[in-house]
């Protein structure tokens, strides 16, 4: 890693190139483009990760399918106009890129931010507590990604409690999950949302350099 600006904001992922890299927009004339990552869980399943990067991060057949690489960056957000109706995507914004480092959590993410609505509390069939909320995540320039987490059992009853505009600090991982969403009486389609598991929350924000994170991340 050789960058050490203060974070708020840090992944990493270690996972294998499912897909080709996939044009995504251009800013200031540079390019960037976007590959699926499937990222190993503990058990046997994996989740499907979107990753963009750009242009002048490294040569374009380096992101060759079937690879095994490990990305450190950003997970943000930013709305599309989809079917005329503004839509939150999100993805995980690569600032570095190597081959796969064994060494490190093949999965995490730690995020500073604010409560910015009403946190969502329910049990499952199964009686499992979850609780969702959206997490404000300030970045440079006036500008906020929106991550959408969820925390189980006794994190979940703590974080269900607390208001609108409240500092946390958590850790988890990044994961897919598929959804079934009803869109007229006869069709129903599958859709993939993305989201931060939670695993642990503290109340405030904490800030640290990149280069602290990832000599945290080696030594898990």
């Amino acid at each position: 890693m050789n960058y050490s600006t203060r974070q708020n904001n840090s992944v990493t992922l270690t996972g294998t190139i499912t897909t080709s890299p996939q044009f995504s927009h251009e800013l200031y004339g540079e390019k960037f483009f976007e590959i699926m990552l499937s990222v190993k869980r503990l058990s046997t399943a994996s989740d499907m990760l979107p990753v963009c990067f750009s242009e002048r991060l490294a040569p374009m057949d380096f992101f060759e399918v079937g690879k095994d690489i490990t990305v450190y960056g950003q997970f943000r957000s930013y709305n599309k106009l989809v079917d005329d109706h503004s839509k939150l995507m999100l993805c995980v914004f690569v600032k570095e890129v190597t081959l796969a480092n064994e060494t490190v959590n093949p999965n995490a993410i730690e995020l500073s931010g604010y409560i910015c609505k009403p946190p969502v509390f329910r049990t499952t069939p199964f009686g499992r507590e979850i609780c969702d909320l959206l997490l404000a995540v300030n970045r440079a320039y006036n500008k906020s990604d929106y991550v959408p987490c969820i925390a189980w059992g006794r994190n979940a009853r703590f974080v269900s409690g607390l208001p609108v505009g409240e500092a946390i600090s958590i850790s988890g991982r990044v994961q897919s999950r598929q959804y079934q969403k009803k869109v007229s009486e006869t069709e129903t389609l599958t859709k993939t949302a993305y989201e931060v598991s939670v695993s642990k929350v503290a109340l405030g924000t904490t800030t640290k350099t990149t280069s602290e994170l990832y000599a945290e991340a080696l030594n898990q």
